[in-house]
């Protein structure tokens, strides 16, 4: 009976989603027991989905040993499949009964310490979400590769150029907020980066973000893969068109900073294309040789850039098919150009001057873009080089 009248009480409802975090769980819910402030009555929400590492048993015995705390409960939600990260944060913020909602993983890299400095600042009347953030100052990452420092910034970029977001870290996966704010809304929950989905269909409420070091997990496997990457870019499109069908008159004609934004923001998600892809073919699916490689992942990103700076970068809805074809002849001819400056720049810093290949592949990338807006606004969309 005190354990309902509890959960039936919470003023913070803490959403903890697991997939074989046997090895984490314990020392997780251990630490938020630890770093709660005093007075606050909490709910934890376990939502595991059907961890075939015991996860979910692990649980049910941790509960059944440790002494009930009549101001702190702990429920767990068994999904009999898995449905995804995103997905669970909503089952779990239906289930919360507390007026704030925190959501944080439970691989230990985030702190719950920095729980009494999130919920202190929601009782700020003019803060509605709280972000625990690695890219403001005094925030950073530990432990990262190259690989994922370049994916979480291309996926930063897509989200403020692309998407009008207004955090600076908004594939945060430690954040908070006050319920009220969703009331109403629906959501998709595609892929892992809710905070992103709250941020856009709120339209940027209040944000604090507070600094915080991201410590790469100690046990078990990243869930960061090409799913992954693929999940963001489906959620990112699905975002971008909400935004725009929810404005009632379509959005007036860009200028040259704002359409170079977009195409090199288009070109962010060709670069993220292009590396998955070349990455895949040097040693992932195949040991094909790097230059190889990287014919394939730019003849697999240039069709994606085509059709995104067609529609969103120069505003062209006219797909009659002539029009079409030509113009998507100009834009890979003039891709191949950049390809072949793009190659040739790859050779040179990976033979001559012993780049690493990542490296040399996002600078040879940058370069060739800059040349191709030019080209493709001039001669593809007809459009004035400076309008």
């Amino acid at each position: 009976m005190a354990r309902e009248k509890a959960r039936a009480n919470a003023q913070v409802s803490i959403i903890i989603p697991t997939y074989n975090e046997s090895k984490n769980i314990l020392e997780v819910l251990q630490s938020i027991e630890q770093n709660l402030p005093k007075n606050t009555t909490a709910q934890t929400i376990i939502i595991d989905d059907n961890s075939p590492d015991g996860t979910a048993k692990l649980v049910e015995e941790y509960l059944q040993s440790v002494k009930k705390i009549a101001d702190h409960t702990i429920d767990l939600i068994q999904r009999k499949t898995k449905e995804g990260l995103s997905s669970a944060i909503l089952k779990g913020i239906q289930y919360a009964t507390g007026n704030t909602i925190v959501v944080m993983d439970s691989d230990l890299s985030h702190p719950a310490s920095l729980l009494p400095k999130m919920l202190d600042a929601l009782k700020q009347p003019k803060c509605d979400i709280v972000i625990a953030s690695r890219y403001v100052k005094g925030g950073s990452t530990s432990g990262w590769t190259l690989k994922r420092k370049l994916v979480s910034k291309i996926a930063t970029l897509i989200a403020k150029r692309g998407l009008g977001v207004k955090a600076k870290d908004p594939m945060s996966g430690f954040f908070a907020f006050k319920k009220q704010i969703i009331q109403g809304l629906q959501f998709d929950a595609i892929g892992y980066k809710m905070l992103l989905e709250i941020l856009v269909k709120t339209k940027n409420k209040n944000i604090l973000e507070i600094p915080y070091t991201f410590t790469n997990r100690k046990f078990g496997a990243s869930k960061l893969d090409t799913k992954a990457v693929l999940d963001y870019l489906k959620s990112a499109w699905n975002l971008y068109r909400y935004g725009k069908a929810a404005k009632e008159e379509r959005r007036p004609s860009t200028g040259f900073l704002s359409k170079a934004g977009r195409f090199y923001t288009v070109g962010a998600v060709g670069l993220a294309v292009n590396y998955v892809a070349s990455s895949m073919f040097s040693g992932v699916v195949s040991n094909l040789w790097y230059l190889h490689a990287t014919i394939i992942g730019i003849a697999v990103s240039m069709s994606s850039n085509f059709v995104l700076n067609k529609v969103w970068t120069f505003e062209d809805h006219d797909f009659t098919s002539r029009h079409t074809l030509i113009q998507y002849a100009k834009f890979i001819g003039f891709s191949l150009l950049g390809a072949l400056a793009q190659l040739g720049m790859v050779y040179l810093l990976v033979d001559h001057y012993d780049v690493q290949y990542p490296i040399a592949l996002v600078l040879a990338v940058f370069c060739a873009a800059l040349s191709n807006f030019v080209l493709n606004k001039k001669w593809t969309f007809k459009e004035k080089i400076w309008s």
